[in-house]
């Protein structure tokens, strides 16, 4: 099964590559990872749906396990904290709100990816795009997964190669990016009876 997810990856990513024009190696941006923690870096020793741990696998073991994801973008990966929505504090919001403030505004940063929990995603996108104003030039997406990322059927490698040809292509602002659609921050909310991100009706 793992071998599987692996092979999964690889086709996705390269796939990605293949079709994002910044792909090349002389127009990759350079794109730091926030992890938050959430469903996207969850474990469990049973693999089913009921007994995983959300926050339990840190950014480089999920970076270093989708083979050529270095096609997409120069990356770097920053560990904020490794908690499950239920748990994303203010404090947390802080703490990341004022990493981005640090880092973005520098010229050899071009973008950020996050990765978070479902439950509390908007709500750290809305915090961070009243919180951070030295951010306005700067593109960031949040991504996640509904599947733990443990799991070979799990939807966050996608989530997360998509939100890296997102921060590279859309204008800046803060989006959410799930299941290959992204959204403005105030114009997204997620669907728990059907398990998706949709926008919010005009």
């Amino acid at each position: 099964m793992k071998r599987l997810h692996r092979i999964q990856s690889l086709f996705l990513v390269l796939t990605l590559a293949a079709a994002c024009p910044y792909s090349l190696a002389q127009n990759k941006k350079n794109i730091v990872i926030f992890a938050t923690g959430g469903t996207i870096a969850g474990a469990g020793g049973t693999g089913t749906q009921s007994s995983y741990t959300s926050g339990a696998v840190g950014i480089d073991t999920m970076v270093n396990a989708v083979p050529g994801i270095e096609k997409l973008a120069n990356i770097k990966g920053e560990q904020i904290s490794n908690v499950g929505s239920q748990d994303m504090s203010f404090e947390i919001m802080l703490k990341l709100a004022k990493r981005l403030n640090e880092l973005l505004p520098s010229a050899g940063v071009d973008g950020a990816v996050i990765t978070h929990g479902t439950d509390t995603m908007v709500d750290t996108a809305r915090a961070i795009a009243t919180a951070a104003p030295a951010l306005d030039a700067k593109t960031i997406v949040l991504t996640g997964a509904m599947i733990p990322y443990a799991f070979g059927s799990s939807d966050g490698l996608f989530n997360l190669g998509s939100a890296l040809s997102f921060v590279q292509t859309l204008p800046p602002g803060v989006y959410v990016a799930m299941n290959g659609k992204c959204f403005p921050w105030d114009r997204v909310r997620k669907n728990r009876d059907r398990g998706e991100f949709e926008e919010l009706p005009s």
